[in-house]
């Protein structure tokens, strides 16, 4: 009988079903609304409803104030392409072979499987005017972002705004923010302070303590803090549109980031740095300032919003209606990390309320392997140099810079929230990871995990080969000597 991971336990796939349809019978709460996704870049939950106290961001605090705020919520994925694939399909990236960072870009292509179809998709066939966009009109056809790891047809979104649906009909917006991102652009910080005044001064920035306290560092933070409000700006700009055009009381307004802050533990790794991110609730049907502390994934973000449409959910989407009043409560996340550009890894997680397992398919490299996107940031390029220097303490080389990994990691979130004492090695812990071992395997099994097993050559090379193409001669000489290393360090059986 094939089995579904439901809270801890294995059950029959046809009482999963059965949960499956409980979930989806949550009425619509509203008569169509308009649903608002604002999908931020390379941002962890820095605002100050979540307790930040650096900045001032009083347009989404607004709004969690007025709405649903989740306060344990996770990509399954902590980089861009294979977040947005399960984002907009409510289905794990691994089950649906999108795990891979800008894959099937090549001559290789990915479809989805049979029965796994977009969200926008399914609420156009049902009359929602579908739009991709950014903060405003820009007087362009352009999509917004969508970096989809499988093929699709761009006739899913109607246009890049819902300034053209016919009068009265409802309509499906996906806001694309740069976030994160923003302080990584020539100019920056001129442009923070000619929109936000005074800046976020970085002798006041408390690193995390996987960091060393380096004034490159701290200045990077305090320029990210910045881009925190830069973007709450842009969240109040969405709404203040709404409110004028009378939309404002018929639309559910989302916000989320599509994982965490872009630092060396954080985007592209499983450490809560790169998969916790922020998710708030608002508008019609939405109860009014609740905190919500159980665990909530991105993928829950489809079926809900389809319950909020009145649709139902397809059986194949694995997340949950977050509103459904007879919701099974989650008891763990799941995450994964699979090749990113050139750089080939497997990790996968389980995360609960106390304690999160890591397992490293690659434990023969180290954790900071050659990738060029993240190689030219200034702050990895700053960790190098120190650890190049000698400066570094012995905590933090070998945090971030010891050859190898564990096979396994453990951590104790209650005792240990920085994720800093692996206590995989620990005899008093051995119960709990034998636990998540298995959990881990059942989860690998039931939800069909593409990734358990070496991505294809030829996939690979296809890939590369049009990544390689698009780069600058400087960088693509980068990173043909990183795809070497990748293959010499699989010669190697590492």
């Amino acid at each position: 009988m094939r089995t579904r991971l439901v809270q801890n336990r294995l059950v029959p796939w046809g009482l999963f079903l059965v949960l499956a349809g409980a979930m989806a019978a949550s009425p619509c709460r509203a008569d169509r609304p308009n649903l608002v996704w604002i999908v931020v870049d390379d941002m962890s939950p820095h605002f100050g409803c979540y307790g930040e106290r650096l900045i001032s961001t009083p347009r989404i605090d607004a709004l969690a104030a007025g709405g649903i705020r989740f306060e344990n919520c996770f990509t399954t994925a902590p980089v861009c392409s294979p977040c947005r694939s399960a984002l907009i399909t409510g289905c794990y990236q691994t089950t649906i072979g999108a795990h891979h960072h800008r894959s099937g870009r090549g001559e290789r292509k990915i479809t989805l499987p049979d029965g796994v179809e977009s969200l926008p998709a399914i609420l156009k066939r049902a009359g929602y005017y579908t739009c991709l966009g950014g903060p405003s009109v820009t007087g362009t056809p352009r999509l917004g972002k969508s970096d989809y790891n499988f093929e699709w047809d761009p006739a899913i979104y109607d246009s890049n705004d819902w300034g053209g649906r016919q009068p009265g009909q409802p309509f499906f917006m996906q806001v694309q923010l740069h976030g994160g991102k923003l302080r990584e652009g020539a100019g920056w910080k001129e442009r923070a302070q000619a929109r936000l005044g005074e800046l976020v001064d970085p002798r006041a920035v408390t690193l995390p303590p996987c960091y060393p306290n380096d004034p490159i560092l701290s200045e990077d933070w305090a320029r990210y803090l910045d881009a925190c409000r830069w973007t709450d700006a842009e969240v109040g700009e969405v709404v203040d549109r709404l409110q004028r055009e009378g939309l404002r009381e018929s639309t559910v307004v989302i916000v989320t980031t599509d994982h965490g802050i872009s630092h060396a533990r954080g985007k592209q790794f499983l450490y809560d740095q790169g998969l916790r991110v922020p998710l708030i609730l608002n508008g019609p049907g939405i109860a009014k300032g609740l905190l919500r502390s159980d665990l909530a994934q991105l993928i829950d973000l489809a079926p809900t919003n389809l319950a909020l449409a009145g649709l139902p959910i397809p059986p194949r989407m694995q997340g949950m209606n977050l509103l459904a009043e007879d919701r099974p409560e989650r008891s763990m996340i799941f995450a994964a990390r699979d090749r990113c550009d050139e750089t080939v890894d497997q990790i996968r997680c389980i995360r609960t309320h106390r304690w999160k397992y890591i397992r490293n398919g690659f434990p023969g490299r180290p954790l900071l392997q050659p990738n060029a996107y993240k190689d030219a940031k200034p702050i990895v390029q700053r960790l190098r140099e120190l650890q190049t220097a000698g400066t570094l303490t012995a905590e933090h080389e070998q945090l971030l810079f010891a050859p190898t990994r564990p096979r396994e990691e453990l951590y104790d979130l209650q005792h240990d929230p920085d994720e800093l004492r692996n206590l995989a090695g620990d005899a008093r812990s051995a119960a709990e990871l034998a636990r998540f071992r298995e959990l881990l395997t059942a989860w690998q099994t039931e939800s069909n995990d593409l990734g358990a097993t070496d991505e294809p050559r030829d996939m690979y090379e296809s890939d590369m080969q049009v990544y390689l193409q698009e780069l600058p001669p400087e960088r693509r000489s980068i990173v043909e000597r990183n795809i070497g290393q990748m293959q010499a360090w699989a010669r190697d059986g590492k």
